[in-house]
């Protein structure tokens, strides 16, 4: 018995740890077919600029040669040859390879990011539903008790059936919202579960984790810049295309190629060795051109990436303020104690059936609302710190 409730406890701490946001993260970043693809690809992406600078295929020609007047091959030609670049040239792509590797890097990151923030939205939405759903559930439970009292009075000719008929279209009213609530909760889990590649997933929480307050502008303005997965991804690019403006100019040094060389005749051999080499008169044309437009094209990308980031942190930073202000205004407390007190004075009978679905539908229009703004704000702070996930 004691084995059985050690491993039920388990097994629920499992479940429980796999409800927070962070863990359906780890989940999603493991098991998404998206990222997954992007890893191979940065992969493949690395090894392929790896292989630019390798060494060319060595070259063997074999030459037979015939003559009249004698049996067989008269004489015969081996030449085995292995072209190269100039040595520093190696040097400056080896370089430049690095800095386009971490470009591919950053991309991979970029869509990391992306990724995982959506997936923090689904489960941002997953928890405005499931606090949508307790607010209806309470609804449910009062119209409920408010149906079995009034029928009652009803029988014993104390209340009208118009009251009991407005109890009934409030019950009418909360199966729909709650079956479009159920509705909108099945397609955002399943949407979560795709992203998790179908597997199992576990997540019902209906309160939000904990978010660091900003209050100061330039501290989120030098955490943005410095951390945004786009910028870093932009100004690897730059000097990624700066230095291949380096490895460019290098390319008008000769090509160089040496080899052995063998010759044999009747009843005579030699071997020799070859030397030589070729000047890139014509295939580096325009070569470093085109690299110095695609490194200014690079830096203009950057500096628009730039003014975009910092208006998106400037009008982020605003909205937050003013999310929060407006949070402020609710007193989530005072809404419910009032909707007790409501509830409580319909029973009393001292407030009709009509008069009390007004003013308990303004309030639970306001925690509707508010449920609502406080999901608008998470969203923005899950923004405001994607570079962070």
């Amino acid at each position: 018995m004691k084995t059985i409730l050690t491993t039920l406890c388990l097994a629920f701490a499992v479940v429980s740890q796999a409800q927070t946001i962070d863990d359906v993260l780890r989940s999603i970043e493991e098991n998404n077919k998206t990222l997954q693809a992007q890893r191979q690809a940065t992969q493949a992406g690395k090894m392929e600029i790896q292989t630019r600078n390798n060494l060319e295929d060595p070259s063997v020609e074999y030459s037979p040669f015939f003559a009249k007047g004698v049996d067989g091959m008269a004489s015969s030609e081996l030449v085995v040859t292995q072209g190269f670049d100039f040595p520093t040239l190696y040097a400056a792509r080896r370089q430049s390879g690095k800095l386009q590797q971490e470009v591919l890097e950053h991309q991979q990151q970029a869509a990391r990011r992306e990724v995982l923030l959506t997936a923090k939205n689904l489960c941002l939405d997953l928890i405005r539903l499931n606090q949508e759903n307790a607010l209806l559930t309470e609804r449910k439970r009062n119209s409920d008790e408010l149906l079995k009292l009034f029928e009652e009075r009803f029988e014993k000719g104390d209340a009208g059936i118009l009251e009991v008929n407005k109890i009934k279209m409030e019950q009418m009213s909360i199966q729909t919202e709650v079956a479009q609530n159920n509705a909108a909760h099945r397609t955002a889990l399943q949407q979560l579960l795709a992203m998790n590649g179908n597997l199992p997933l576990e997540f019902s929480a209906d309160t939000y984790p904990q978010v660091e307050p900003i209050n100061d502008y330039n501290t989120l303005y030098n955490e943005v810049m410095t951390t945004n997965a786009g910028l870093l991804e932009a100004d690897a690019a730059v000097r990624a295309a700066t230095k291949e403006v380096n490895v460019n100019k290098q390319s008008w040094l000769p090509k160089i190629e040496v080899g052995y060389r063998r010759n044999t005749s009747v009843g005579e051999k030699s071997n020799g060795f070859l030397v030589g080499g070729s000047l890139p008169l014509f295939s580096n044309r325009k070569k470093t051109k085109i690299a110095r437009a695609q490194a200014l094209s690079a830096q203009l990308q950057l500096d628009d990436a730039r003014l975009q980031t910092e208006a998106q942190v400037q009008s982020r930073f605003n909205e937050m303020q003013q999310l929060r202000e407006a949070m402020q205004a609710y007193d989530v407390t005072l809404m419910h104690k009032t909707l007790r007190l409501l509830n409580d004075a319909v029973k009393a009978g001292q407030l009709s059936v009509i008069d009390f679905y007004v003013e308990a539908e303004n309030v639970y229009k306001n925690l509707q609302a508010y449920i609502a703004l406080e999901n608008q704000y998470q969203k923005l702070m899950a923004s405001i710190y994607e570079n962070r996930l």
